[in-house]
């Protein structure tokens, strides 16, 4: 089984998982064995299929005011969440290849392989919602329609996007490519580098 494979596995089984409860503070119940790259996908799907059902909240327009500032500081600490989670999976790929040959005309990619699984992630959410878009029975037949259409187009969507991942690593192995992690530096997160924050000390 391709690693794609694998993923989107289980990636289709946290969602599924997630929309048992449909509660944004339901726990993450991880099945795989703690510490493994297995257990590592599943919790950041679980994060991602929060913050999915967080950022539908928010939008809200009948939201408490108070309430909505606490949801937009939520949404601010998973995305960090998010981010450093992805950095974790790209540390796991660069453990596993550290010994690799890299050639002499080895090139790097526009995007790490966690940053494409993150893609992939959100596309398992993606297809979920979508298809629970098209199988409605209170919706009328030109919005099934058009769901169903772009649930063919996401579908389509995960095949290539997980042919094109499976080659990168693939290439990655073979030494064909190289990657590097890059910490992403969120300068709003830190209050020494967010002006609005530092400038209140």
């Amino acid at each position: 089984m391709s690693i794609t494979a694998t993923c989107n596995e289980i990636f289709d089984r946290s969602v599924a998982d997630y929309h048992k409860y449909d509660n944004v503070d339901s726990p993450c119940v991880n099945p795989y064995e703690d510490g493994s790259f297995e257990a590592i996908l599943y919790a950041k799907n679980w994060v991602d299929a929060v913050q999915w059902h967080l950022e539908d909240i928010i939008r809200d327009p009948q939201i408490d005011p108070v309430e909505a500032l606490e949801l937009k500081r939520r949404i601010d600490r998973s995305n960090q969440v998010r981010t450093d989670m992805v950095e974790d999976i790209d540390t796991w790929f660069r453990n596993k290849y550290k010994d690799v040959e890299v050639s002499e005309d080895a090139t790097i990619n526009t995007e790490s392989p966690a940053w494409a699984l993150d893609r992939l992630s959100i596309l398992a959410l993606k297809i979920w919602h979508m298809r629970e878009q098209a199988e409605r029975t209170d919706a009328d037949a030109e919005h099934i329609a058009k769901c169903r259409g772009k649930l063919d187009v996401l579908l389509e969507q995960r095949k290539d996007l997980s042919e094109a991942i499976d080659t990168l690593i693939e290439d990655i192995a073979a030494g064909r490519k190289y990657m590097k992690v890059y910490r992403q530096m969120k300068m709003y997160n830190d209050p020494s580098t967010n002006p609005v924050l530092y400038a209140k000390k």
